[in-house]
Order: structure tokens, then sequence, then C-alpha cells
């Protein structure tokens, strides 16, 4: 028995056909000879996202559902605005690695190591300077400046894909049995009915 695997791209591009039926890891390949400049660019992350919501963050992602052309080749990016104070809060990326950059601002960025060390690893970034989260940990930033800021963050997966810890918990469609959210964060259940109202 043999098994082979070819981790390099055999073809120049697949802009991903996003009509196609067929379902593969990915997106099915659309006719090259259709395929146009628009394919293969965005425009816009030079505009400032709106921040007015109960976390002070926006997220404007470029991956395979902006760009077509992105598909299969593994990488993706995203301008995220931060209020004063916003938070991105604490999510995790179960398709990729994330390597952030402030552009403007000062964030405290950090992420949590997997079990059982579940270690606490945080840096204060100020512009220009640069942090990686690595594939799959929970991580979050925040605006520690008074005024607002911007970074953009590189990510190796077309669709990296994004787990948000308080929505994923309390938020599920259908909910989390609420005794055991209770047990689990050892609080009262009133507390965890409160939350899955909010989320």
């Amino acid at each position: 028995m043999a098994m082979a695997f070819d981790p390099s791209p055999l073809q120049d591009f697949c802009v991903a056909d996003t009509t196609s039926p067929v379902l593969v890891n990915g997106h099915a390949c659309m006719d090259p000879k259709f395929v146009q400049p628009a394919h293969f660019s965005f425009s816009g992350l030079h505009v400032a996202g709106n921040t007015s919501n109960r976390f002070g963050s926006v997220v404007t992602p470029v991956n395979v559902a902006q760009i077509p052309g992105l598909n299969t080749l593994g990488i993706s990016l995203a301008r995220i605005d931060y209020a004063a104070w916003g938070v991105l809060s604490p999510h995790m990326h179960p398709r990729a690695t994330e390597i952030l950059t402030v552009l403007e601002g000062t964030l405290e960025v950090g992420f949590v190591t997997s079990n059982p060390e579940n270690r606490f690893i945080s840096k204060v970034l100020q512009k220009g300077d640069v942090f990686v989260f690595p594939v799959g940990l929970v991580h979050y930033q925040r605006n520690v400046g008074y005024g607002s800021a911007v970074s953009i963050s590189a990510l190796s997966g077309q669709n990296p894909g994004v787990i948000t810890v308080a929505n994923a918990v309390f938020g599920s469609n259908l909910p989390l049995p609420a005794d055991m959210l209770a047990k689990a964060f050892q609080v009262d259940k009133i507390v965890v009915d409160n939350l899955q109202v909010i989320f």
C-alpha cells in the first residue's frame, strides 16, 4: 500500500467557482478561460470599519469569499479597526495561523496555550510591531490607547474560519445545557441564563 500527497499547486490558479454543486475541500475550480482580473483583487482596505458596536471593533475580511482567486492558495488577510478601548473578544481560527501587524495605535494582544498548561502569553504592541497567534489557539486583541487603532492580519488559510468563544459557548444554536455550563464555569445557573440571552 502506498499513499502520496503533493502539497504544491497542480496548476497556476484555481479561481473558486461558487456556483458549482461539487463539494470539495475548498471550492471547485472555475474554467480558466473565464477568469478575469477582478477574481484576484479586492478594494476597500483603506476604508475604516464601523466600530459602533458593543465590542468597539470590526473585522474586514479578505478571504476566498471576497477574492475567488485565493482558492487553493492557503492565504488570506483581514483589517481590524478598534475604537478606543475596543476589543476583539477571545476567538480562535481552526484552520490558520495568524500574524498581526499594528498600523496605528497601541494593542494588547495575547493567546492561551493548550491543555494542560493553559499558559497566557501577552504583549502590548505599538505601531509597526508584529505578533503571531498559533493555529487553533484562543487569542484576543484589545486597544489600550485612547484613540482608535488599526491592524492587518495575514492568515495561513484561504478560509481560516473563526470561532468566537463567548458566541460558541453561550450563543449556540441549539443552546448548550445551562446547568452544564453553570457547573463548567462554576457560576449560578441564572448567570448562564442571562449570558445565553445576550448572545
